[in-house]
């Protein structure tokens, strides 16, 4: 398998990683002016992210193509830690359609298909480089949402399950996100309002990248496992014997 077809990859899974980047410092954001309500689900949003040290969950993602309508489908799980100071580290391991890994340890992300016999390993600030400077900001734990996106309910406030619906527009925008939009959790956005403290660190039950060319990647969680303290060991990746290092 030639590199171009390994940027290819890269390219369609780019989307959710920028998703993970922007929620590692949700928790940075304070509430801004706007009706009570939205300052709730920000709040509720805003510190269960403050007590979140490391994540583990299960997705299924679903993309589609803008113009041609095509559909691609994908499942499988992810691990992140962070901290205050610290780089971010991921890793996502796809089971559909493809077996996948994409590991990053705060400074170096490795993409491996085991199918190629291939790794691709490049610097995480490469990987975000060309206009995605948003991206690299989350991943670091120094971007500031309020700074970057404006905030605002979708059309509709809650969906069927009673969920709240967030719209995340950049104000300076990229050819790689365009809009972001994040399912919160109406469960603990009603645990919040009575206790005043969050219910999970992890609020977020669904989002949806949108990138300047329309194209849509969303992403469902379940299973959610949090502060269980993941090792770093976990997101450096080995290379198996055998396989080729390209490097970008």
């Amino acid at each position: 398998m030639c590199c171009n077809q390994l940027m290819g990859g890269m390219r369609k899974l780019l989307p959710m990683i920028q998703l993970l980047s922007m929620l590692f410092t949700l928790s940075l954001m304070p509430v801004s002016a706007g009706a009570a309500e939205l300052k709730t689900v920000v709040a509720a949003l805003e510190q269960g992210y403050q007590a979140l040290t490391d994540l583990q969950a299960s997705f299924a993602q679903r993309s589609i193509i803008a113009g041609i309508d095509r559909v691609q489908k994908g499942a499988g799980d992810f691990s992140l830690r962070k901290g205050a100071g610290l780089p971010a580290m991921f890793r996502f391991n796809y089971a559909k359609p493809q077996k996948q890994e994409i590991v990053c340890n705060g400074k170096t992300v490795w993409l491996y298909i085991p199918d190629n016999k291939q790794v691709m390993q490049m610097d995480t600030e490469a990987l975000f480089a060309g206009g995605n400077g948003i991206a690299i900001s989350y991943l670091t734990g120094l971007g500031e949402v309020t700074r970057d996106f404006t905030i605002t309910f979708a059309k509709e406030h809650q969906d069927k399950k009673g969920d709240y619906l967030l719209e995340l527009t950049p104000k300076k925008g990229s050819a790689g996100l365009a809009k972001l939009l994040l399912t919160i959790s109406g469960t603990a956005v009603d645990a919040f309002q009575e206790t005043g403290r969050p219910k999970e660190p992890f609020p977020v039950v669904g989002s949806t990248v949108i990138d300047a060319g329309g194209n849509r990647t969303t992403m469902e969680f379940s299973a959610v496992r949090s502060n269980r303290g993941i090792s770093p060991s976990r997101f450096t990746f080995k290379v198996p014997a055998g396989v080729e290092v390209v490097k970008q």
